[in-house]
């Protein structure tokens, strides 16, 4: 039997007000896409063109807020049909073992949750996507690429999660404490190893061959001293004909990957000042702050949990009497949904702020402020951006600045050469 207690009220009250944010983000955004084209950004698109990408935008904008209606909806049915309760039961018919059952239960809502999602991937990916050219696809690449991130869930996530039960049940108050480690001490290796054994799963790297381009990016890397290990090339056209380049790993791993697609829009110089931008947010510091910010995050949400898995009122506002950890978690992390929000607008602002200053970042230690600012234009036009999203949008969910932003800040700026 659900209690309507304070803590019933606070999370619906949450979850509400985080989906109406997202509704007056995206009425207003679809609002947007009427504003005038800035003039920074005249030419960017031909009128055929330019009609493509504002139809793009409000179709993924509506399909957008189809698939988070039915999110709630569906969350808040079974919630209030007893859904958790249940699947808490079903998980003790199969194992009583506190972290067995807390797998189970788990897993089970995981399912569910995965059943709801797959058909709105499936028409995102194979009807969006594809009528507008950007899938690449196929059955069986999407198929497997769900097969290997459920082996990765079940292999990596299963032990964290075992873990987190262990830790909460039998460790007493120092429980939260151990987990955190834990957490960081995962986090630390597979920031380790993803690049080598984890991304290789779904996509091939293959060592840009040699060449001018090869050289110039080795050499900026020597210049400004990045320990640059390799510099890969994506296979991201398998999947979708937009492009990218990110910077990846830590230690002896570090390296830069370059989509193909990247490759084919871009010319030499143009790529040159897009890897100066990623070396920039390693230069600047940017990644361990980064990761710093996580760690804190982590750690504070461990102890407030440690609080919350003691209190039965959490447990009854969803009709269950156990202080099962694994519910707990589930339940938390509604609760603190307002403060995830705030936190991660927060984040989104410090991002935006972090790819201004690799942009100056790449411009001074280049010159090559006019093909960097052109590189960007390149990406925006494959990639059918909006050019003009509403500012509230942008402040509550962007982490990256838009596009006309972007070259408004480097416009002004002269190239300090090294």
């Amino acid at each position: 039997m659900i209690d309507f207690n304070v803590f019933f009220w606070l999370i619906l009250v949450a979850l509400l007000a985080d989906y109406l944010l997202n509704l007056v983000s995206d009425f207003l955004n679809l609002k947007a896409l009427s504003r005038p084209v800035p003039p920074s950004l005249a030419g960017l698109y031909d009128e055929e063109q330019y009609r493509k990408s504002q139809a793009y935008q409000a179709e993924s904008i509506r399909f957008g807020f189809l698939s988070g209606t039915v999110s709630l909806a569906a969350t808040l049915l079974f919630w209030l049909a007893g859904g958790f309760p249940w699947m808490w039961s079903l998980a003790g018919n199969i194992s009583v073992n506190p972290v067995w059952q807390g797998l189970i239960f788990t897993a089970g809502l995981m399912a569910l949750k995965s059943l709801l999602s797959t058909p709105f991937s499936v028409y995102a990916t194979f009807s969006i996507e594809a009528r507008y050219g950007f899938n690449k696809t196929t059955w069986k690449t999407w198929m497997s690429d769900r097969l290997k991130g459920l082996a990765l869930g079940i292999l990596i996530g299963g032990p964290i999660l075992a873990g987190l039960i262990f830790f909460f049940t039998w460790a007493g108050s120092w429980g939260w404490l151990y987990a955190f480690g834990t957490i960081i001490l995962v986090t630390l290796i597979i920031q380790y190893v993803a690049p080598v054994w984890i991304m290789p799963l779904f996509n091939k790297f293959q060592p840009l061959e040699n060449g001018s381009l090869r050289e110039s990016i080795m050499a900026l890397a020597g210049k400004v001293e990045f320990p640059l290990k390799d510099i890969y090339v994506i296979d991201g056209s398998r999947r979708s004909t937009k492009g990218n380049a990110y910077f990846t790993g830590f230690g002896k791993n570090k390296r830069i990957a370059l989509y193909d697609t990247l490759i084919q829009h871009q010319d030499e110089k143009e790529i040159l000042a897009v890897v100066a931008h990623e070396i920039g947010h390693y230069k600047l510091r940017h990644i361990p702050l980064n990761m710093v910010i996580g760690f804190l995050h982590t750690g504070v949400l461990m102890a407030l949990l440690s609080v919350a898995l003691s209190a039965p009122g959490l447990f009854a506002a969803f009709g269950m009497t156990t202080l099962s950890v694994a519910a707990g978690l589930i339940f938390f992390g509604m609760l603190f949904t307002p403060v995830e929000l705030i936190l991660g607008i927060a984040m989104s602002v410090l991002s935006r702020k972090h790819e201004f200053e690799a942009d100056a970042y790449a411009i001074r230690v280049t010159g090559l402020r006019e093909e960097l600012a052109s590189a960007l234009k390149k990406l925006s036009r494959q990639n059918l951006s909006n050019l003009t999203p509403h500012p509230f949008t942008v402040f509550v969910e962007y982490s990256h600045p838009p596009l006309a932003a972007r070259l408004d800040r480097m416009a002004p700026a002269e190239p300090i050469h090294p």
